[in-house]
């Protein structure tokens, strides 16, 4: 049977994935492959482009390997990826000027800051939805720009080509022949304006970056390009592209306005459906385009948490502390508590609500009796009090309460994890059976534009329940908590001095 599977693209922050889905929208194989990270100087983070595609192709080739199955078996790829990560190539060769500036990468900071000292972050915000942040790719084009000689010239003469890693791979695997992004992607970039659905050329200005390195913006869902066929041997439409978070709340089923998800990845990202409306956030968080089917634009609320599983992978390589990531489930419940101890992982700063570039990883509380499994067990429950920090200013700006939580992401799998989830938050958290949120979002966009499934009450009907955790914590305990929390959070604020 020819096309009986969608191939979604997940290129994510330490490694590439390809997952094919069947009609059931189950994942019926899957390819990974991780590559380097490069850490040029402290709070500086690199990839090299050339090995992200090296690896998404690596990753289609074992995926396919493993379902035993041909390029004719794939009726259309979906595409998503981390987000904000910044390429800049050379359009004639398609070879990258510099490595890819990631999104965790803070070299931009001062720069950030200087715009924030001008006065600027109402105007930004109003146009871009965003905080003026390093995190954003705007700035770190401007970086690039300013820093590989002869690079502005020749963006300023056209040569050179600005795209985040979907407009990368989709200009790989299309041979050249499409240079664009999709509106969720390009929401990301701190130059698009959400309400005029344009590259803002005052901002642009702004960033002293020429526009003629800013991809064509597409519909999240729709055929953009067909492969080169050098690659599959035949042309295969690319009909869905979304940012990783945008993906997963996709991929989660949360169409109507209020109903919201939460990644736990390397970090963790927080998304509320908020429909068709913008709505601006006045704590901290960031408004973001969630996709755009038809030429209908939906919008969401997003609090990104710079840091959540990586925590346990620091346990893990740096201080050796476990062998492997699932030790520390059981290590965890082996205490009653973290014995007071708290661990703010703002290993390369703050993000939403508080935005702290200059903050640092901390853990507080330490005493002769602290053991390992206390320290296990205040790293995992950071992620919750880091996702309760932006639930509650998502309610705030939205003004639609969260009874249910979706939750995705490999470190909630993690059964301690996803109960101190509930108890902190105050409210049910579900796990979907298919915990391929991510890949599998993209995939949906994907086979909607080909009538792979027909429209979006049949996608939601795929969506299955793997298991529900109720609160059980009381009151008064989650508070008292929640508080020690913040006062820990307040220790860790500040600590590289801005001068």
């Amino acid at each position: 049977m020819s096309g009986r599977y969608i191939l979604a693209l997940d290129q994510g922050t330490t490694s590439s994935r390809a997952i094919l889905f069947n009609q059931q929208a189950l994942p019926v194989a899957i390819g990974q492959r991780e590559f380097r990270q490069i850490y040029p100087e402290p709070g500086w983070v690199e990839h090299d482009p050339e090995e992200i595609w090296a690896s998404q192709w690596e990753a289609i080739e074992e995926c396919l390997q493993k379902a035993e199955a041909t390029p004719d078996d794939i009726l259309a790829i979906g595409i998503t990826n981390q987000r904000e990560t910044t390429i800049l190539w050379d359009h004639a060769t398609g070879r990258p000027v510099y490595n890819a500036i990631v999104w965790q990468c803070r070299r931009t900071a001062d720069f950030a800051a200087s715009l924030r000292d001008r006065g600027l972050s109402p105007m930004v915000q109003e146009k871009t939805g965003l905080v003026i942040d390093a995190y954003f790719s705007g700035t770190k084009v401007a970086w690039l720009l300013d820093h590989v000689p002869g690079l502005r010239e020749r963006a300023e003469a056209g040569e050179i080509k600005f795209g985040t890693v979907d407009s990368w791979l989709i200009y790989k695997l299309t041979g050249g022949a499409r240079h664009v992004t999709d509106y969720s992607n390009a929401s990301r970039t701190l130059m698009f304006n959400i309400h005029d659905l344009a590259w803002d050329l005052e901002l642009l200005s702004l960033l002293n970056i020429p526009a003629a390195v800013c991809p064509e913006v597409v519909d999240s869902s729709g055929i953009v390009g067909y492969t080169d066929p050098r690659w599959f041997g035949r042309p295969i439409p690319i009909a869905g592209i979304a940012g990783d978070q945008q993906a997963a709340l996709f991929g989660q089923g949360c169409y109507d306005p209020g109903m919201a998800k939460n990644t736990y990845g390397t970090g963790s990202f927080m998304l509320m459906n908020t429909g068709t409306e913008p709505v601006t956030s006045r704590h901290g968080l960031v408004t973001t385009i969630a996709w755009s089917i038809n030429g209908t634009v939906s919008y969401a609320l997003e609090g990104s948490i710079f840091v959540t599983g990586a925590v346990v992978q620091w346990l893990r390589d740096e201080l050796g502390v476990i062998q492997d990531a699932a030790e520390t489930e059981a290590l965890a419940a082996s205490v009653p508590d973290t014995g007071d101890v708290y661990f703010v992982p703002a290993f390369v700063g703050l993000g939403a609500p508080i935005w702290d570039s200059y903050a640092r990883g901390l853990i507080i509380g330490l005493t002769r009796g602290t053991k390992k499994a206390h320290l296990v067990r205040a790293a995992l429950e950071s992620m919750a009090y880091q996702t309760r920090d932006v639930l509650e200013v998502m309610v705030k700006d939205s003004g639609f309460p969260v009874t249910t939580l979706r939750v995705d992401g490999g470190a909630i799998r993690n059964q301690f994890l996803a109960q101190f989830q509930a108890d902190i938050v105050g409210c049910r958290v579900d796990r979907p059976r298919v915990t391929e949120t991510t890949a599998l979002g993209a995939a949906f966009l994907a086979g909607l534009a080909v009538g792979f499934w027909p429209d979006l009450s049949t996608i939601q009907q795929t969506w299955q329940k793997d298991a529900s955790f109720e609160p059980q914590m009381d009151p008064a305990t989650r508070e008292a908590r929640y508080q020690r929390w913040q006062a820990a959070v307040d220790r860790a604020r500040g600590w590289v001095g801005h001068e």
